[in-house]
């Protein structure tokens, strides 16, 4: 099926891959490429050095975000908004991968997230706090990433990382 994606040049778009090494958090930038390709996404968390969880946290604009974890074959993923998959190839990307259909109804309102809301829950973000910080209108795909940086504990490498992707 082919879909014409949305593109804003100006909107910040990138993708970071946070892994420990050390017993330390580490964080960087993936290319922006992967922004729009969840099978490409999925390759280079598998190919980071990590002896535990890897996780990739991409945004999308102002529009939505994707975060994932990978841990030997298993794979969690959760997408912010099921509604982008009608502008944005990477969201329909996601719902395919999760088996749930593009919603058809384009006058829905609101933010709907689709896939793993228990992704962080061991490493001290509950779901209630995930659906809380993706629904809320108020904050940017990036400030909300930057948020579960902060609450997971690498905001610092997170932001490092995000600093060099925008310059």
């Amino acid at each position: 099926m082919g879909m014409t994606m949305t593109d804003d040049v100006d909107a910040l778009d990138f993708a970071i891959v946070v892994y420990r090494e050390d017993d330390r958090w580490e964080a960087e930038m993936l290319p922006v490429a992967l922004t729009s390709d969840l099978h490409g996404l999925l390759h280079a968390l598998r190919q980071t050095p990590s002896m535990g969880t890897t996780i990739g946290m991409v945004a999308v604009g102002d529009d939505f975000f994707v975060v994932l974890r990978v841990f030997g074959e298993r794979v969690s993923v959760f997408l912010s908004d099921i509604t982008a998959a009608w502008d944005w190839s990477l969201a329909r990307q996601v719902l395919e991968y999760l088996d749930v259909p593009v919603p058809e109804d384009e006058d829905l309102d609101g933010v709907y997230p689709a896939g793993d809301l228990s992704i962080f829950a061991d490493l001290g973000l509950d779901e209630m706090e995930l659906g809380a910080l993706s629904g809320d209108p108020d904050l940017w795909p990036d400030e909300v990433l930057s948020s579960i940086a902060a609450r997971l504990g690498f905001y610092q490498p997170f932001e490092r990382a995000v600093d060099a992707a925008i310059g």
